[in-house]
């Protein structure tokens, strides 16, 4: 795909991107797709996988009490617990504000080792990573940031959300409708969206603007960027997946590179 050589002009040392196909077919690639990289939140839908798996096999329940007074596993995956970023503190009630949390996917964590008797770094590698041949992801630190992978793993995840084989595709549907909706809240890197719709562990684009999808992005895409210069998109409408690594942290190269690049790639797929 001629559009991915656009990646060659972003401001980084390492960079690595792939398209991925509805049937798991990688129609493009660029850069070392074996480098490993830290995913920073990218790390989230990986978790959120795992949690689905967890649902499916009985371990837990979504509306199974977790996290502050009153949240659920709903709330805690769906950022809506009322746990801060990185704080134990409640900011606010459970399902009444879209507060991002890194602490809320640790205590997912948490909850799916007390339940399964396994650490959740083993249990991601033996629900997800695993039966995907995803060899050189493991969870290195922190379940809201702590994964390490390369582009052609997470195009094997990517592969995945598109054509589930480890859960139901009603289960994958509902992990991508949004929950709770009509929440406002910050995304961060791009301020207050209203609303800021987010689906069980993935962000949904919707309406949101600024984005760091594309422009012609439809309302459906759905995924995660990360702040170690790594994001995940999913657009149904374009039967296709992106996935883009580099080795320098989010900031206003990726705001201003991201976006034309993921429009870049949908007018290929879209033969314009």
């Amino acid at each position: 795909m001629r559009s991915l050589a656009a990646v060659r002009q972003w401001p980084v040392d390492d960079v690595a991107v792939a398209v991925v196909a509805a049937d798991g077919t990688v129609v493009g690639a660029e850069g070392d797709q074996e480098r490993e990289f830290r995913l920073a939140s990218v790390t989230k839908p990986l978790v959120a996988y795992a949690m689905l798996i967890a649902v499916e096999e009985g371990a837990v329940e979504w509306e199974q009490p977790a996290g502050p007074p009153g949240s659920t596993v709903r709330h805690l995956i769906a950022h809506t617990s009322g746990l801060g970023f990185d704080t134990t503190s409640v900011q606010a009630r459970p399902g009444a504000r879209r507060i991002y949390s890194n602490t809320g996917f640790e205590a997912l964590a948490d909850l799916v080792h007390l339940a399964s008797g396994i650490p959740f770094d083993q249990y991601l590698a033996e629900a997800v990573f695993e039966p995907l041949g995803m060899t050189a992801s493991r969870l290195a630190g922190s379940a809201g940031a702590g994964a390490v992978s390369t582009c052609g793993d997470l195009a094997l995840f990517a592969a995945e959300l598109q054509a589930p084989t480890l859960v139901s595709a009603q289960t994958m549907a509902e992990a991508t409708t949004v929950a709770f909706p009509g929440l406002n809240g910050v995304l961060p890197g791009y301020g207050m969206q209203k609303p800021n719709d987010w689906g069980l562990g993935f962000e949904i684009r919707a309406t949101k603007s600024p984005h760091w999808t594309g422009k012609a992005s439809s309302p459906r895409t759905y995924g995660h960027f990360g702040q170690s210069g790594t994001f995940l998109w999913v657009d149904p409408d374009a039967g296709a997946a992106c996935v883009a690594m580099a080795d320098r942290d989010f900031g206003d190269w990726a705001v201003q590179a991201w976006t034309p690049f993921t429009d870049g790639v949908l007018a290929e797929l879209a033969g314009t």
